[in-house]
């Protein structure tokens, strides 16, 4: 039984913007002088993991942060605002599934961001895509090694009992990327808004939209 695998909470629904804000208002909490326009965050989304990228930030301005806690801050604006936005999945993605589904494919959630956003993701597009249409929900509890390592992609292969010649994922940044690589699997980028312009060569393809014959026709016949 074949495989989609979605690599990050973006693939599902363009959260980016979202994120943004909450990192800037976790920011003025902490009496940080500090705001990401938006040319900056797409340049720093080449990496993975928001609070390295805190971390980061700290030690280029010399400034002594906890960026545990500040991206505690953030992680919780984060959910407030998902709360209150009026979120949909990305084009494709629901009627994606739901053909994968139909045409007996298995259907995966790859993350490695909090249990807490992944949850607060699902919740808020459960109109349009319930949670019940992932076979498999990973989230950073069930790693060793974050993005831009494959750990997430070996654990969910052992848990669909895939092999990864018939799994495809899908991602929206250069770390996840690079996490489907290291495992092996075949990768279609779908860039977010904001990573729209990285370098996504490394991938099987790019795509703009999600159609599920598109994506089978990605996997081998």
């Amino acid at each position: 039984m074949p495989a989609l695998l979605f690599g990050s909470i973006s693939t599902v629904a363009d959260t980016s913007e979202i994120q943004r804000e909450a990192f800037n208002a976790a920011f003025r909490e902490h009496g940080l002088d500090w705001h990401w326009d938006r040319d900056a965050y797409r340049e720093l989304l080449a990496s993975s993991g928001g609070e390295q990228r805190i971390a980061d930030q700290a030690r280029a301005s010399g400034e002594t942060v906890d960026a545990a806690a500040v991206h505690a801050t953030k992680t919780a604006r984060f959910q407030q605002l998902l709360a209150e936005a009026q979120l949909r999945p990305r084009t494709g993605v629901t009627e994606t599934i739901r053909d994968a589904k139909a045409s007996g494919f298995g259907v995966a959630f790859v993350t490695t961001t909090s249990a807490a956003n992944v949850a607060a993701v699902l919740a808020a597009v459960e109109a349009d895509l319930p949670a019940s249409w992932f076979d498999v929900v990973l989230d950073l509890s069930h790693v060793e090694h974050p993005k831009p390592d494959g750990d997430a992609y070996r654990h969910a292969l052992r848990a669909l009992g895939e092999p990864v010649e018939q799994c495809l994922a899908i991602e929206d940044n250069v770390g996840g990327v690079a996490a489907a690589a290291d495992a092996g699997v075949r990768c279609a980028a779908f860039p977010n808004a904001n990573t729209a312009g990285h370098d996504f060569t490394a991938a099987t393809a790019v795509v703009d939209h999600l159609a599920f014959d598109d994506l089978r026709a990605l996997l081998p016949a």
